[in-house]
C-alpha cells in the first residue's frame, strides 16, 4: 500500500520541521523503487522487500561527497571527499557495525547530519513525514535493529531501526 501510494502521488514538500534532517524535496513520482538502479553500497535487498511498517524510529549516519548537499549546509568532510571515498567509508563503517561496533558512537563520531549527529537522536520515520523519499522507503522497510543503507541527494544514510 505505501510503495503503491509513493509511486502514484507526485509532490514536493519544502523542508523538514526538525532543523538539520534529511528533507524531502525532489519529486516521488520517479519510479518504483524495486525497479531503480542503487549504488554497490546500497540495501538493494531491503529496498527490494515490502514495506513492513507504517511508522519507525530510525537512527542514521549521514555520509556525503563533494557533489551533496548543495544547500549550504554540507559539513566540511563532505565537502573534502569524493564519491568512491564516500563508498568506502559507508562500506568500513558497516564492517564495524556488523562486528558490533556502538551505532550511537559511530554516529556522533562521523554522521554529518546537523540535526541528529551530536545527539545521537532518532528520526519518526512514516509515509507522510518530512523526510527524503529515499530515508523514507528505506525506514520503513528496516526491521527492528536491522541497518541498512540508501543514498540521497545528501550522500549516503547508513540507518537503523531502533523501534
Amino acid at each position: 500500500m505505501i510503495r503503491s501510494l509513493l509511486a502514484t502521488v507526485g509532490f514536493v514538500v519544502a523542508c523538514s520541521g526538525s532543523p538539520g534532517g534529511p528533507t524531502i524535496n525532489n519529486k516521488v513520482d520517479e519510479g518504483n523503487p524495486a525497479t531503480l538502479q542503487h549504488d554497490p553500497v546500497e540495501s538493494s535487498d531491503i529496498l527490494n522487500r515490502e514495506p513492513i511498517s507504517d511508522t519507525a524510529q530510525i537512527k542514521h549516519i549521514l555520509i556525503g561527497w563533494n557533489m551533496t548537499g548543495n544547500d549550504g549546509r554540507q559539513d566540511k568532510r563532505a565537502a573534502a571527499r569524493t564519491k568512491k571515498d564516500a563508498q568506502d567509508l559507508v562500506r568500513n563503517l558497516m564492517g564495524q557495525i556488523k562486528n558490533g561496533a556502538d551505532f550511537d558512537a559511530l554516529m556522533k563520531q562521523y554522521s554529518e547530519d546537523p540535526g541528529s549527529a551530536s545527539t545521537a537522536r532518532a528520526y519518526t520515520v512514516s509515509p507522510d513525514a518530512q523526510l527524503v523519499i529515499e530515508f523514507k522507503e528505506l525506514g520503513l522497510r528496516l526491521k527492528i535493529n536491522e541497518v541498512g543503507v540508501v543514498q540521497s541527494e545528501y550522500g549516503f544514510h547508513i540507518m537503523k531501526r531502533v523501534e
